[in-house]
C-alpha cells in the first residue's frame, strides 16, 4: 500500500515501555496514529498511545490483531515470538526492522555467526551444550571466560563471567543447564566500550550518529558521553562498521551497534540492537534529529533527518534505588536547577534497585562541563521504592 500522505499510516508498536513512549512522542509530533501491545495496563506508553492492546508479548492472536489495526509494525525490544512475525510478513504485513533481521539478532550465536561470515570483527565464540564444552572453550580462549544465554538476556542478565574451572558447573546451572541455548565468548579486556546509532530508510538511505562512549556498572549502562574520545581514524572505522551492519541485516529503522575498543585499537562488535537504544537517548537533546524521530521517519518512508551533534552531551540513567515498591521521585526540582539538565521520567509505577526509571541529559560547550553537570544532577535526583 502506497501512502501519498505518509502521516496517515497507523503505526503498531510491540511493547509499551520507555522506548515505545519516546517513539510515540515523536510520532505524534508528525501526526501519526499509534497503537501499542503491552501486558501492563499502566505501562509508560499507555497514557499517550491512541490504543493499547493489553496482552502478553507471546499472544499470537493479539499480535495479529495489532497488525490488522496498523499499516506497519515495529517493536521496542527483541524477545518476541519470531514465528508469528514471519507469518504476518509472508501475508503482506509490513514489519520494520524485518522479521529476518530480528530472527538473526535475537539469538546472539546466530548474530555473531552472521557478523563473522561478513568479516565484521567479533570476540571468538563457541556454542555450549555441557560443562565439558565450557572447559573445552576455556582451553581455547583461556580464563576469564564469558558464558552467555543466546536468547533472552539483557542488562547483564543471562551472562556469567567464569574465572576458573571451579566455577564452570555452577555457572552452567545458573544459566539453565542447557535448557536455553548457550555460548561461550572470549573475554575482552577492552580499553573502551562504545556504541553508534545508525538508521536506514525504506529507499536504502542511511545516516549514522556521533559515536558514544559508554560506562557500565553491574552490567547496566549508567553513562554515555558524546563525542567518544577516540581518534578520527577509529571514528571512521566505527561508522563504516555501522553501515556494513545495516547492509548485512538489510536493516530498516534504527540499529545500535555496541563495540569494544581493544588495547591495540581493534574494534570488536559486542551486540546489535534492531531498535532505538539506551545509549542513544542523548540524541533527544544532543542531535538535530533524535533516534526516536529518525526511527519513525525510517519505517514510514519519510526522509531521514540530520544526525549532527548540536553540542557535546552526557546522558545518565536514573536507576531505581532503595527497596522494591511504589515509585517515588525525590529531588526533581534541584536536578532541573542544574544548568542544561533535562530530566526524563518514564512513569513506571514500581521501582526496584537497578531498574531503569528515567534518564537525564546535559549538553554544554565542552564534554568536561557536560559530564560535571550531569554527575551533579544525577546525585540530586532519586527514584526509589516506597514500602
Amino acid at each position: 500500500m502506497e501512502f501519498k500522505d505518509k502521516t496517515r499510516q497507523k503505526i503498531g508498536i510491540i511493547g509499551g515501555g520507555q522506548l515505545g513512549k519516546m517513539m510515540i512522542l515523536e510520532a505524534k509530533k508528525m501526526g501519526f496514529y499509534v497503537a501499542i501491545l503491552d501486558p501492563t495496563k499502566k505501562c509508560p506508553a499507555h497514557s499517550i498511545a491512541d490504543q493499547h492492546l493489553i496482552a502478553d508479548f507471546n499472544d499470537q492472536e493479539a499480535i495479529r490483531k495489532l497488525a490488522e489495526k496498523s499499516d506497519l509494525i515495529t517493536y521496542e525490544f527483541e524477545h518476541i515470538d519470531i514465528e508469528v512475525l514471519k507469518k504476518l510478513e509472508s501475508e503482506g504485513y509490513k514489519i520494520y526492522p524485518t522479521a529476518r533481521s530480528l530472527e538473526i539478532i535475537q539469538n546472539k550465536y546466530h548474530q555473531k555467526n552472521v557478523l563473522k561470515q561478513n568479516q565484521i570483527g567479533v570476540p571468538e565464540f563457541k556454542k555450549i551444550g555441557s560443562p565439558d564444552d565450557i572447559k573445552e572453550a576455556a582451553q581455547e580462549f583461556g580464563y576469564p571466560l564469558m558464558l552467555k544465554s543466546c536468547t533472552g538476556g539483557y542488562d547483564g542478565k543471562g551472562n556469567a563471567l567464569i574465572n576458573s574451572q571451579v566455577e564452570v558447573e555452577n555457572s552452567f546451572r545458573e544459566l539453565g543447564e542447557g535448557t536455553t541455548p548457550l555460548m561461550a565468548e572470549k573475554y575482552i579486556p577492552f580499553k573502551k566500550e562504545i556504541s553508534i546509532i545508525a538508521a536506514r530508510g525504506l529507499t536504502g538511505e542511511m545516516e549514522v550518529y556521533p559515536v558514544g562512549e559508554n560506562n557500565h556498572q553491574d552490567n547496566i549502562l549508567y553513562e554515555t558521553k558524546v563525542p567518544a574520545q577516540i581518534s578520527a581514524k577509529l571514528k571512521k572505522e566505527v561508522e563504516e562498521f555501522a553501515i556494513e551492519v545495516l547492509k548485512v541485516f538489510d536493516g530498516i529503522g534504527i540499529f545500535c551497534v555496541e563495540m569494544f575498543v581493544t588495547e591495540d585499537d581493534q574494534l570488536l562488535v559486542n551486540e546489535i540492537a534492531p531498535r532505538p537504544h539506551n545509549s542513544g537517548h542523548y540524541t533527544i537533546e544532543g542531535c538535530v534529529t533524535s533516534q526516536f524521530e529518525q526511527h519513525v521517519r525510517a519505517i514510514t518512508g519519510l526522509p531521514l533527518g540530520d544526525t549532527a551533534l548540536v553540542r557535546p552531551s552526557v546522558m545518565r540513567n536514573i536507576l531505581g534505588s532503595g527497596a522494591e515498591g511504589k515509585a517515588e521521585i525525590v529531588g526533581l526540582e534541584p536536578a532541573l536547577a542544574v544548568e542544561g539538565a533535562k530530566v526524563h521520567i518514564y512513569q513506571k509505577t514500581i521501582s526496584r534497585p537497578g531498574r531503569k526509571m528515567g534518564h537525564l541529559t546535559v549538553t554544554a560547550d565542552s564534554l568536561e562541563i557536560a559530564a560535571e553537570k550531569a554527575l551533579k544532577a544525577s546525585q540530586l535526583i532519586e527514584i526509589k521504592g516506597e514500602i
